[in-house]
């Protein structure tokens, strides 16, 4: 299936500075020329960093975010065209495909207070850096699964369009693209939305991977991921789907009741460097999956749970480990069963020590049941 497609990039600017972005793939979509008429004062700044010694990682400190709006009325939602939303929409036109903007509750910033002073032996540092909105569709009662391989496809171009664009940015040293579903997870709006993540340092996760790649490339001369996904493919036991160009599995190790990687047969980097056919592929292996996702748990009535999940791309970071570093998308969910969620208790969030429910090689099973 071809689903490569042209897809008009506008940008625009809201009533507080932040920069909107429109991406259309429908033909004959009018052009973005909305003014957003709101009076919303000065954009917020980024807050900043705090070091913490004991691990070696930074701390994100963003007051404002404790004001941001939470699971608002479908009428008042943010997210959806203006006229729908009561006057509350950050989007000023009337209709749109797949929309970004800079997000008005910012973790990281382009602009950041620099009036804050760190105590005699603690480390801190300005929050530069990117906090984006992407936004898959204008229907508010859609979802993820929801949307047709040509929406996918578009996604997917947006994701690494953002990614190359914030890659470019001096403050930022890794980018993140994820989606974030379900309240059971902690989201704040329904209305089908993801975020792009531009950090001013490596995460603790994508630190430790990338020196477990590092340690292993100068071990065997190979690519770490580019290895796992082989022992995942020659098993077969954990593998739920796979193309000529992706390969979804669950990971031999998985920590989450329910857990699947996506990884590209090629050896790439990031988004970015995927070409149309990969992207093609994806499009339709991933609705694939997050539709099998949503028929794993069955409501006391019968009807159809859809799976509360975190989906996110691990790339490799802008400046460090490039050769090294291989995408891959986890999607991962704390729903062990019908109202029964997997807590972080004493072990896991204590020391780090997890403790898995369900052996992976069920859940791949009953994935690749649910075609």
């Amino acid at each position: 299936m071809r689903l490569a497609h042209e897809v008009r990039r506008t940008v625009g600017t809201l009533a507080d500075g932040r920069r909107i972005i429109y991406y259309d793939d429908t033909e004959g979509a009018p052009e973005r020329r909305a003014v957003d008429t709101r009076d919303l004062g000065p954009r917020e700044l980024a807050g900043h960093l705090r070091y913490d010694a004991l691990l070696g990682d930074w701390v994100a400190v963003a007051g404002h975010r404790m004001n941001r709006t939470l699971l608002p009325p479908r009428d008042e939602c943010p997210l959806c065209p203006a006229g729908r939303s009561g006057g509350a929409s950050e989007i000023p036109e009337a209709d749109y495909d797949v929309v970004v903007f800079e997000n008005r509750f910012p973790s990281y910033a382009p602009v950041a207070d620099d009036d804050v002073v760190a105590p005699e032996g603690y480390l801190h540092r300005p929050a530069l850096g990117r906090t984006e909105v992407v936004c898959f569709t204008s229907d508010h009662d859609s979802t993820f699964a929801d949307l047709t391989p040509r929406r996918v496809r578009t996604v997917v171009d947006v994701w690494a369009d953002r990614t190359a664009e914030l890659g470019r940015d001096p403050d930022v040293a890794h980018v993140f693209c994820f989606e974030n579903r379900g309240e059971e997870i902690g989201v704040t709006l329904h209305h089908p939305h993801g975020q792009v993540y531009g950090y001013p340092y490596l995460p603790a996760r994508t630190a430790v991977v990338l020196a477990r790649a590092r340690e292993h490339h100068e071990r065997t001369g190979r690519l770490l991921g580019a290895d796992l996904l082989a022992a995942e493919r020659a098993d077969g036991s954990r593998v739920v789907l796979t193309g000529e160009h992706w390969t979804a599995y669950v990971p031999y190790a998985a920590r989450w009741p329910l857990e699947v990687h996506v990884a590209p047969h090629r050896d790439v980097p990031d988004l970015v460097a995927l070409d149309d056919a990969e992207r093609d592929e994806l499009a339709v292996l991933y609705l694939d999956l997050l539709r099998r996702l949503d028929r794993v748990h069955v409501a006391a009535d019968g009807g159809r749970i859809r799976l509360p999940y975190i989906a996110g791309w691990h790339q490799a970071p802008v400046r460090a480990g490039r050769d090294v570093s291989r995408l891959l998308l986890q999607v991962m969910s704390v729903l062990r069963g019908p109202g029964k969620l997997k807590y972080l208790a004493g072990s896991e969030s204590g020391v780090g020590g997890w403790v898995t429910d369900t052996r992976p090689e069920a859940v791949a099973a009953r994935l690749r049941d649910l075609a």
